[in-house]
């Protein structure tokens, strides 16, 4: 209630995050950092909460300001035996939603690193946890981490974890709910190392210079790229009509290689042969992410992008990209749609809807411009192949194809 939460600002003080009790994806959540905006805070994540997930209930916790987001894979068989599949760094975020992940953590502290796997496996044990999950924590910038939460159930960046361990997760779950065994499955905690570092990108119908609102029409072309270390989970297609309604994610591309500049660079080929037209796309903010000198460095907080506001820029885009006109966001698609437009023309006429008047859209030929076939001088007309079908049959067709 508005009550508790002025009781809880009493006594830890600001800042505060707000969350959906019943959600997540940045749904719900609300930085509250002035004592004026608390109630309205409080009120509209309440109100999104309810009309995102059905319901309106909301949690409060201290606002740790720009962590890192570190979470930690686990996998428990409802017996208290719990293992981990190291962890994947998810700071790259907008408005509190995931864009950017990567496994593992590879910049992170051993010593720190070995904390959050510990305290991880700990938790989960110690509530017989069963099947997939993730222990979610934020690290500040003295290396502290604070635990954050835990989801149950399978995240849209498990790919990263697979790529790195080997280890098909979604297997993995079905197995165990199944009533597998870690040994029946063959899951040894000291046979689980992560090999070369593996980056996801989450590609949206979304347009990064409208902070992110999503784009609407009909994906005109759609062509995915592909390559050594390279995996593509999607569902889209030429035809697809992108709507409002869902989240605008479209395609995830995950990016294997032996070192963190090897997977970055595959990422940038994946991404600029990748070709979607008919609707603007993230891809050019995700190219100027992966290019940027602190993103490289491997340590970036969960304010990179906020901090960062030219990697919205996308209009003038330097990409060179497979396709010219997605270098430019303000070109995407216009070729197409002005064929589209004067096709439907040539076809359906001129809208009476906008005001024309067919009555007064006359022809301005005075003859007839219909082509009529010549033929060579002492040739003669069999009436088309569909004659000989006719009177000679498959056999007389077949004898004058070949």
């Amino acid at each position: 209630t508005a009550a508790e939460v002025n009781d809880f600002v009493d006594e830890i003080g600001l800042p505060i995050i707000i969350k959906a009790s019943m959600g997540g994806g940045g749904k719900g959540m609300r930085v509250v950092r002035n004592r004026e905006d608390l109630i309205p805070f409080y009120e509209s994540a309440s109100s999104e909460a309810l009309a995102s997930f059905g319901d309106g209930s909301v949690f409060i916790e201290r606002f740790v300001d720009k962590p890192r987001h570190i979470e930690v894979q686990i996998i428990g068989d409802g017996e208290g035996n719990v293992i981990h599949l190291w962890e994947r760094d998810c700071s790259i975020q907008r408005r509190h939603q995931k864009v950017i992940e990567m496994a593992p953590a590879w910049s992170l502290p051993d010593d720190l690193r070995a904390e959050l796997h510990d305290y991880a496996v700990k938790l989960t044990s110690a509530a017989k946890y069963k099947n997939a999950g993730t222990v979610e924590f934020l690290i500040d910038s003295e290396n502290r981490p604070y635990f954050i939460e835990v989801n149950p159930r399978i995240q849209v960046e498990h790919t990263v974890t697979e790529e790195v361990t080997g280890i098909d997760v979604v297997q993995t779950q079905i197995r165990i709910a199944g009533g597998a065994s870690f040994e029946e499955i063959g899951l040894k905690q000291e046979n689980i190392k992560p090999r070369g570092v593996a980056i996801q990108c989450r590609v949206t119908t979304e347009n990064p210079e409208r902070d992110f609102a999503p784009d609407t029409g009909t994906i005109s072309l759609y062509r995915h790229s592909a390559g050594a270390g390279i995996r593509m989970d999607g569902v889209g297609y030429s035809g697809l009509a992108i709507t409002p309604y869902f989240d605008s994610m479209i395609v995830k591309y995950t990016a294997r290689g032996s070192s963190f500049a090897e997977t970055v660079a595959r990422m940038k080929r994946v991404l600029i042969e990748c070709r979607i037209r008919g609707v603007k796309t993230n891809i050019p903010f995700l190219l100027n992410v992966l290019t940027h000198p602190e993103f490289e460095t491997g340590v970036v907080t969960t304010a990179f992008i906020d901090e960062n506001p030219g990697l919205k820029k996308v209009s003038e885009s330097a990409w060179n990209f497979a396709n010219e006109e997605q270098s430019d966001q303000r070109k995407v698609g216009a070729k197409e749609r002005l064929i589209r437009y004067l096709a439907n023309l040539a076809v359906n006429g001129h809208p009476v809807e906008l005001g024309a008047d067919p009555t007064k859209i006359k022809s301005e030929h005075s003859v007839d411009m219909t082509k009529k076939l010549i033929l060579p001088e002492g040739a003669t007309s069999t009436g088309g192949m569909r004659k000989i079908l006719l009177e000679q049959g498959p056999e007389g067709y077949a004898k004058a194809v070949r």
